[in-house]
């Protein structure tokens, strides 16, 4: 669903992938380019922004995790389980804060505060609508099946 900056369906803007570099740099928290806009409306609302989600953070603990690997003195399974210790609450406090921290960056990219978890709420009433639909069929077809083993 294509989306303008101010939020408004319907209009063309495109989503522009930022490189490799770029999209580094907004994995860490960074503002990307404008023309990126979209793309961080898209990488926000997709279907898989919970897990896109995941993955930025796990992109920003990975610095720190591998200073601690590297740098810190002492056996390594020590240092080994201070750094899973620190990833399994770094991903706690990351997942309990995901909805605040995808409305900020959508929020960079020159959107309205909200938009993100609106253009969500969008697309799960199409899913859900698409959903009931599946289902209804599903349940008209066990019913002829029924009816027909019935000799009705």
């Amino acid at each position: 669903m294509a989306t303008s900056r101010s939020g408004e369906p319907g209009t063309t803007d495109a989503p522009v992938r930022p490189g490799l570099p770029r999209w580094l740099w907004y994995a860490m928290g960074g503002a990307l380019p404008a023309r990126h806009a979209s793309w961080v409306l898209h990488d926000t609302t997709t279907a898989s922004w919970g897990w896109r989600h995941v993955l930025r953070a796990g992109v920003q603990m990975a610095v720190p995790i591998a200073l601690v690997l590297l740098f810190v003195p002492g056996p390594f399974w020590i240092r080994g389980m201070t750094a899973l210790g620190g990833l399994l609450l770094g991903l706690i406090f990351s997942l309990a804060y995901m909805t605040e921290t995808t409305e900020n960056r959508v929020k960079k990219a020159g959107y309205p505060v909200g938009t993100a978890q609106t253009v969500r709420d969008r697309a799960q009433v199409g899913r859900d609508a698409q959903q009931a639909a599946r289902r209804r069929a599903a349940a008209e077809k066990r019913a002829a099946r029924y009816r027909e083993r019935q000799g009705r």
